[in-house]
């Protein structure tokens, strides 16, 4: 059998790689690093992660991205499944220590019968025998072949911003002003360490943030950034209070140094790592240059005598407007040999990204066994961000989109015992409930069917003269 092609060693591409073995078809995985670097990399393994270290909530009743965690692990998701693994306190998020995380990753591919990583940058398109394909290059895919994709879809590559957060060894924060606990006490109190700040201490920062220098190459200026990873001087900019009432919300903490006097701000640090030792700054994406986040981080309470693992950055991404150029198998409808996965086709997020490359290695994986591909139910998680890129969203205005509600159909109106219309945070169990059933329902099709042909093909064998 010949192999299918999956070019990008990222989330999307390592669980496209997987989902293609499970079902018995060899892969060949192409991935550029450490041949050739990107400018978000720090390493060379498989699935490495680039800005935080959380796949976000883990609420599958409550919240759209915990319920697709819940179905990638339904569907065998190596991504899921070593998260799971590597998961550290983060209250209720899913946060991993990420050095462990990739590692176990590309040890569970390389380690893998049907599968061969090869290091080495892919150009231009693929060779015309390679005649199945997924492109799962991410945001940062090389020059030479995003130009490729453009000459071959007519389509000039929309791109943003995207920026990362600076991470802080935990050695070097002062207790004396910081303290452990999550919001509201989620978790088991101590996923985070906190930063009080005053009114006269906020004001400070705002103004050392305004003033910072900050890097921005010449070759990016237009680009838009995305909204939901905005630089937090971009936030900065959009007014005063804007950060003391986003990321720096001081709602649901109590500082036990100064338990009656209630912080203006708070700066909230996770844990990056299994061990403890490596804390990211929550919502502190940067496009200050290295020296300006010493000096300006250093202002921060706690903060004075910071030491950092890792400061901030910024790269540009890079997608495809999908809804107008591929089809519903997430196959370029100009060249049906190339399917592509993962943020190149305008999901964002670590678990978007790796749900959509579960997705074409299944897809590819059906068709290389001569069956049409089955579509998730739109009214799942992973159905619904399928959905949405391929077709559910405007192609006129399309922009990348995590996985939320409203790319859900509407539930069916329900009422409670006395009558009245369910509406709010509680509305929002109609919509996984709904879910459930229907991935469970289309697993149970795809079994059924599964069974089907084996028993075409044992019939076939008993009749062959």
């Amino acid at each position: 059998m010949n192999p299918v092609h999956v070019i990008g060693g990222g989330l999307a591409g390592s669980e496209a790689a997987w989902q293609l073995a499970k079902a018995g078809i060899p892969v060949q995985l192409h991935e550029m690093r450490p041949h050739r670097r990107t400018e978000a990399h720090a390493g060379a393994h498989l699935a490495e992660l680039v800005c935080s270290n959380s796949l976000r909530s883990d609420d599958a009743d409550y919240n759209a991205v915990g319920l697709l965690h819940e179905e990638m692990r339904r569907l065998d998701s190596l991504i899921l499944g070593q998260a799971d693994a590597h998961r550290v306190p983060a209250g209720g998020a899913l946060a991993v220590d990420r050095d462990g995380f990739a590692a176990a990753v590309e040890a569970a591919l390389m380690g893998h019968p049907l599968v061969t990583v090869l290091r080495e940058e892919i150009t231009g398109l693929p060779p015309a025998d390679w005649d199945k394909v997924i492109i799962a290059t991410g945001p940062l895919t090389s020059p030479d072949l995003a130009e490729a994709i453009g000459g071959l879809t007519g389509e000039a590559s929309l791109s943003f911003f995207d920026a990362i957060a600076p991470i802080v060894h935990k050695e070097s924060i002062d207790f004396s002003k910081a303290w452990y606990q999550s919001r509201y006490d989620k978790g088991d109190g101590t996923d985070y360490i906190n930063l009080p700040m005053t009114k006269d201490q906020y004001e400070a920062f705002i103004d050392r943030l305004l003033a910072g220098d900050k890097h921005l190459p010449k070759d990016w200026e237009g680009t838009p950034y995305f909204e939901g990873c905005l630089p937090i001087e971009v936030m900065a900019e959009r007014g005063r209070e804007t950060l003391a009432f986003g990321p720096l919300k001081p709602v649901g903490l109590t500082n036990p140094h100064q338990p009656t006097i209630k912080p203006h701000a708070v700066v909230q640090l996770r844990q990056d790592n299994a061990l403890g030792t490596l804390y990211n700054i929550v919502g502190f994406q940067t496009k200050l240059t290295h020296g300006e986040q010493i000096r300006v981080f250093r202002q921060i309470p706690g903060l004075e005598n910071a030491e950092f693992a890792r400061l901030g950055g910024m790269h540009r991404n890079t997608f495809l407007n999908s809804p107008r150029l591929l089809d519903r198998s997430l196959c370029l409808k100009v060249q049906p040999s190339l399917r592509f996965a993962g943020q190149i086709t305008g999901c964002e997020g670590y678990v978007e990204s790796a749900a959509i490359g579960l997705l074409a290695g299944r897809f590819a994986a059906a068709e290389r066994h001569g069956r049409t591909p089955s579509l998730p139910p739109v009214t799942t998680g992973i159905g619904a961000l399928l959905n949405h890129i391929t077709g559910g969203a405007s192609a006129e205005t399309f922009q990348p989109m995590n996985v939320n509600f409203g790319l859900f159909p509407e539930p069916p109106d329900e009422r409670d015992a006395r009558g009245r219309r369910i509406k709010g945070r509680e509305r929002k169990t109609l919509y996984t409930a709904r879910a459930r059933r229907d991935l469970t329902a289309w697993l149970e099709e795809l079994t059924a069917a599964g069974m089907s042909r084996s028993m075409l093909k044992l019939e076939g064998r008993r009749c062959s003269p």
